[in-house]
């Protein structure tokens, strides 16, 4: 593609193993918003980002994703270092679904899915039969395959954020990032959207996913990553990580470990 920069002999497969970011810090004017954060993905595993509102977890998810430009550090893909990758390369290695999304262009659900093929489309980005056929496959897989001829712009926050999953999984990337995937759904979605999480980690592919549900969390990661004031807190597996007394330094909340039929769970006070 003109005016890109070609992307690193190291990764011109696109067999991603893992991500690491390196300081990764961004400032706006005098507040810095993330400083000095290290991570470490690996495809086929689920890490969450925790933290309470404005720690930092959407602009980790946005730095990687490259909707904002890092004041310092630096991600590798593989050892490349993810800048070096054109616009191309970077969609068909790493897809993100956000909180929320909208679009002024009509658009039905199935024709939102079918954008996330065009990374991997020719100059001329006509759908092929393999497209339909997979927008099809990933509109089922994210429990919107009921919503596809339907107009986007008419659809709820649940079902706009199913459509946008499907759009994701189309994309084939190597690792899916997700902020607050579970917002806008209700309690029996949100568990079927965190199956389909971890479908997804089974494949092979990575995913990093912003989260603010606790409980969530420790069902669906491997490991998980706590941001508070934008520092990295505490890293690891989220039974380990989420203690009593992290927990009420994090999120200002009491909080213990309770056995269920379901397994561990975490239940909430206030701080007395």
């Amino acid at each position: 593609m003109s005016g890109e920069t070609m992307v690193s002999s190291a990764v011109t497969d696109l067999s991603v193993t893992e991500l690491t970011g390196e300081g990764l810090t961004y400032r706006v004017a005098s507040a810095t918003l993330l400083g000095g954060v290290d991570l470490h993905l690996r495809t086929g595993e689920v890490t969450g980002v925790l933290g309470p509102n404005g720690s930092g977890k959407s602009t980790l998810l946005h730095l990687i994703i490259g909707a904002l430009p890092p004041s310092a550090g630096v991600l590798r893909l593989d050892g490349a270092d993810l800048a070096q990758l054109n616009r191309r390369h970077r969609a068909r290695a790493l897809a993100l679904v956000e909180q929320d999304a909208h679009t002024d262009i009509p658009l039905t659900a199935r024709e939102v899915v079918l954008l996330g093929r065009i990374p991997h489309q020719g100059m001329f980005g006509t759908d092929s039969t393999t497209d339909l056929q997979l927008a099809a496959e990933c509109l089922h897989q994210a429990g919107a395959a009921d919503l596809a001829d339907r107009d986007f712009a008419t659809l709820s926050g649940g079902e706009r954020q199913r459509v946008q999953l499907a759009r994701a999984l189309a994309q084939q990337p190597r690792l899916l990032l997700l902020d607050e995937p579970t917002n806008h759904l209700d309690v029996a979605a949100q568990l079927a959207l965190l199956a389909v999480v971890r479908q997804v980690a089974a494949t092979g592919t990575g995913v990093l996913t912003a989260l603010h549900d606790l409980n969530h969390a420790a069902t669906v990661c491997d490991q998980v990553l706590v941001l508070d004031h934008g520092q990295v807190v505490a890293t690891g597996h989220p039974h380990e990580v989420l203690t009593r007394e992290l927990i009420a330094d994090v999120y200002r909340v009491d909080a213990e470990w309770v056995p269920t039929n379901h397994g561990p769970t975490l239940v909430f006070a206030p701080l007395g």
